[in-house]
């Protein structure tokens, strides 16, 4: 458990017991308005209304902030389930709608020590109280409709589970903290034992991967008869994202160079989410790849789409890195 040091120390800290309902623990852009309890201080006061919230009409903050992610528990409370992910995508409820923020994101399920009673009011009063500190606001907070959750899918949903909490039971609060370089979201839930935490920085994916030219995809197919490739897409989708043009194009080069190479399009997923779906998703994705060749003219003959999911991993899914790497399309000397 991380403890608070002056202004908050490593930032924001927050205070807890008393009540609410129960909780559950566990890769851009929504209130229905549910009244809550009125709350004091600028996280309330300050919210912008309804209709379409833009973190740019936050007031910009620039108390000192400690490490991500900012919040620390007081005693009587710890963080369980905790999972930290360098870049990652997750759901936070604003205006009646999820918006998808990406970025650094730390998710946990908030329970209390040995006879520590949980009070979800207490522990919401004290994070808005340093969101407000900080010059942070309250964007929404209401109940979700389930078939809202549902409309996430499995994959979004499985993935976000260990910062979700309960929301099928428990009313959401969404918080924005507004600053020159970039801009924290939280999320809050809580029912009468635990609660979920998340806490989101916006940020740039560092793109540390880099296009293979045909002839370097020659000599490693040549070499160890396989290569991956950097193609990405949607999120928990088979579309192929536009940044991915320059790398199938060097597949087209590398194909119509040697008119008798045939090729097998492996698509390959980390363990994140059901064996079964992912299997199904990597499937989808090496075909994408096929039909954006097929359309430039590759005859349908030289290639073979394949779909290995979870399978076949080249890393270890322990970490963000691994899982990283494990997300892959590979080409395959037929």
């Amino acid at each position: 458990m991380w403890r608070s040091v002056g202004i908050v120390a490593a930032v924001l800290a927050l205070a807890a017991c008393g009540a609410g309902d129960e909780g559950r623990t566990p890769e851009a852009r929504g209130d229905a308005a549910s009244p809550a309890a009125p709350t004091e201080g600028a996280a309330a006061a300050k919210a912008p209304s309804a209709g379409g919230f833009d973190p740019a009409t936050a007031p910009l903050s620039s108390a000192p902030l400690g490490a991500f992610p900012y919040f620390s528990l007081p005693d009587g409370y710890v963080r369980t389930g905790e999972e930290t992910h360098d870049f990652f995508a997750f759901p936070f409820w604003v205006e009646g709608a999820f918006r998808t923020v990406e970025g650094r994101v730390h998710m946990s399920m908030i329970e209390p020590e040995d006879d520590k009673r949980f009070s979800r009011l207490e522990l919401q009063r004290n994070i808005e109280a340093v969101i407000d500190r900080v010059g942070g606001v309250k964007v929404s907070q209401s109940a979700v409709p389930g078939d809202a959750i549902n409309a996430l899918g499995d994959r979004m949903i499985s993935d976000t589970t260990a910062g979700t909490g309960d929301i099928y039971n428990n009313e959401v609060a969404t918080y924005v903290i507004r600053r020159a370089d970039k801009t924290i979201w939280v999320h809050f839930d809580a029912g009468s034992s635990t609660g979920g935490l998340t806490v989101a920085e916006t940020a740039p994916l560092a793109i540390t991967a880099g296009l293979l030219p045909a002839e370097q995809l020659r000599r490693e197919l040549e070499a160890d008869g396989r290569v991956a490739i950097q193609v990405n897409f949607a999120v928990d989708k088979a579309d192929i994202l536009p940044d991915s043009r320059p790398q199938i194009d060097a597949v087209l080069a590398l194909l119509r160079g040697d008119d008798a190479l045939r090729l097998g399009v492996e698509g390959h997923t980390d363990n994140t989410g059901t064996a079964a779906h992912n299997r199904t998703l990597s499937d989808a994705r090496a075909r994408s790849v096929v039909a954006a060749l097929t359309a430039a003219g590759i005859a349908g003959s030289r290639l073979e789409p394949r779909g290995f999911g979870p399978d076949r991993p080249v890393a270890d899914n322990a970490t963000e890195a691994g899982r990283a790497r494990n997300r892959r399309v590979e080409l395959v000397k037929l």
